[in-house]
């Protein structure tokens, strides 16, 4: 019963980060646009329970164009996935450029600690288009942060994106991509963590969401310790100090016990009285 309810309080939070505001929607020029509003529904993100990435999908990677594995991408770390679409005219460079300046302000080390991932929703975008996008938004030089981006076949990010509840429309008529601004934090095994907007990731927070979907693999002792006084906010998205509530717990325990002490000296009067 315990794992259960930890399972759907989990699935509620990533659900309820997803519809809180924080996850803007890209959609592609209204004037073209020529979606409807059933389809438009059909763009979100809602993870199934215990939803976790499929680690033996092979995709190829744009630099080198060889062919790899999740599992082999992730190399036994947590990882920031980025569905996007690599000829985007939206949103999608904005995500990419500030999620790799929060992870380079986490001070955590990518490759080592994380992984820093990009999936194609449009299978008809190759390699170079993803080196493209890589360049324009990243610059060529090389960069402590780059991700590694991945290109699939349509049955490949399909199943990704029914795995991970991940939704999306395209649309032919502006041959572009309704999609979610979502990153998904994954675990080492592929479980999915969290859903994070990122459009508002800042390297506090997402330092912590990776510490605490590594499982104790990632961070250092003081980063666990501080997940013990934050709190995940669904609602916005970011960790807050739980150190109010500690406090109010506290309290109410002192006052309890002192009423129970004060119960008990009580009663232990009235015994020697008689």
């Amino acid at each position: 019963m315990r794992s259960g309810r930890s399972t759907r309080g989990r699935t509620a939070l990533m659900r309820a980060t997803a519809l809180a505001g924080a996850l803007q929607v890209l959609l592609p020029n209204p004037a073209a646009a020529r979606l409807t509003q059933m389809e438009l529904a059909r763009v979100a993100v809602a993870p199934p329970p215990d939803a976790r990435a499929p680690l033996d999908l092979a995709f190829t990677e744009a630099d080198g164009e060889r062919a790899v594995t999740l599992a082999a991408v992730a190399g036994g770390r947590p990882v920031l996935l980025l569905p996007v679409d690599y000829t985007c005219g939206n949103v999608c460079d904005p995500m990419l450029s500030l999620s790799a300046a929060a992870l380079e302000a986490t001070g955590l080390v990518a490759g080592r600690d994380y992984g820093f991932v990009l999936v194609g929703l449009d299978p008809r975008d190759g390699a170079a288009a993803a080196r493209r996008m890589l360049a324009a938004d990243l610059g060529a030089a090389p960069s402590p942060v780059r991700p590694r981006a991945l290109v699939g076949t349509a049955a490949a990010v399909d199943t990704l994106t029914r795995a991970l509840g991940y939704g999306y429309v395209p649309d032919p008529g502006t041959d572009s991509i309704a999609h979610p601004a979502a990153a998904i934090l994954l675990t080492p095994e592929g479980r999915v963590a969290r859903i994070l907007s990122p459009l508002a990731l800042n390297g506090r927070d997402l330092r912590l969401a990776l510490v605490e979907a590594g499982e104790g693999r990632t961070g250092s002792l003081g980063d666990r310790l501080a997940l013990l006084c934050y709190g995940f906010d669904a609602a916005r998205g970011i960790y807050t100090p739980l150190v109010r509530r500690i406090l109010a717990v506290a309290g109410v325990a002192t006052v309890l016990g002192i009423g129970l002490l004060v119960l008990l000296l009580a009663r232990a009067g009235r015994v020697r009285r008689a």
